[in-house]
């Protein structure tokens, strides 16, 4: 069984961090105050303003920073500023014995993802694919902070996960599959291909999205995967966004998914809102899922808090 980490509630501590690239600081402080006026604390990591080059910091200090996080008893939530590049050269420098024994609500996307699935992977830990500090602001699309705080706020056994009104889901290849939900940016997970830490796809749900890569850039990597067993081992696929891609060679991100996807096989549902588009679904990566693409829905079988 998963651990799941605490509820999230009024007046709990959040712990600020950067462990990718920089975000500015007028920014941060910006954001700090939108989540101070939604009745939340701030702790803010020693590093959190970091910048050298397109790195926050040197990989020891925003390791350290997210260590802190997890050994301060006071936060409840650890929320990354923002994704970029580099998260995956923190992961040899935690503690993940203190990590298990002090679960914590950790939210974000993007790069942010390799460390989602790391955590599950090495602890078990239940995390979140949602909003990062860069998010929080007003003029944030409602659905996001409901899915946000649906999946961290309420304990509830199950959970729909539903895409905006006007935005369907597509089934696209028809199965009905439950297991744990894996995944996130799909370049950030080929950069760990071959090192202690690439995702394990074996009896999971997969879901991808992308941004701002040329479709046969997409393909390049989705044939990483492939090649890497990770289509083969998984049980299902979901595929959200590929946000702002441009078509190359006269073939579209739809055209991938037609022509590469789709034959694999795998029960499929696509045109799921997550990630870097305008609309984020909060997806508890490491809860167990229902992916029923006969009647395209997705749904969150298990509580993903404790209370």
């Amino acid at each position: 069984m998963p651990i799941r980490p605490p509820i999230l509630q009024k007046g709990d501590t959040v712990g600020i961090v950067t462990l990718g690239s920089p975000l500015a600081a007028n920014i941060i402080n910006e954001r700090i105050e939108y989540l101070k006026a939604m009745g939340l604390n701030v702790l803010l990591g020693q590093f959190v303003y970091a910048q050298d080059g397109f790195l926050a910091g040197t990989d020891e200090q925003r390791a350290s920073d997210l260590m802190r996080m997890f050994q301060d008893e006071q936060v409840k939530m650890i929320l990354p500023t923002r994704g970029g590049t580099g998260v995956a050269g923190i992961l040899p420098y935690l503690d993940y014995n203190v990590i298990q024994k002090n679960p914590k609500i950790i939210t974000g996307y993007s790069d942010i993802t390799v460390l989602l699935n790391v955590l599950y992977e090495i602890v078990g830990l239940i995390t979140f694919h949602s909003l990062l500090l860069i998010d929080f602001k007003s003029n944030t699309p409602g659905y996001n902070f409901d899915q946000f705080f649906s999946a961290t706020s309420l304990f509830s056994l199950t959970r729909p996960i539903l895409n905006p009104p006007g935005v369907p889901l597509i089934s696209r290849v028809p199965g009905n599959v439950t297991g744990p939900l894996v995944g996130g940016n799909l370049t950030s997970f080929v950069d760990t291909l071959g090192t202690p830490f690439e995702i394990d796809t074996r009896g999971k749900i997969l879901v991808l999205e992308e941004t701002h890569e040329p479709t046969n850039t997409v393909y390049r990597y989705l044939n990483h995967l492939k090649l890497a067993g990770k289509f083969h081992d998984c049980i299902g696929i979901i595929m959200g966004e590929c946000t702002g891609c441009q078509a190359a060679y006269g073939k579209s991100y739809e055209d991938i998914i037609k022509e590469f996807i789709v034959p694999l096989g795998k029960p499929l549902i696509t045109n799921l809102a997550t990630g870097h588009g305008v609309y984020k679904a909060a997806l508890p990566i490491g809860a167990t899922v229902n992916l029923d693409s006969i009647n395209s829905s997705i749904t969150v079988v298990e509580p993903t808090v404790s209370v």
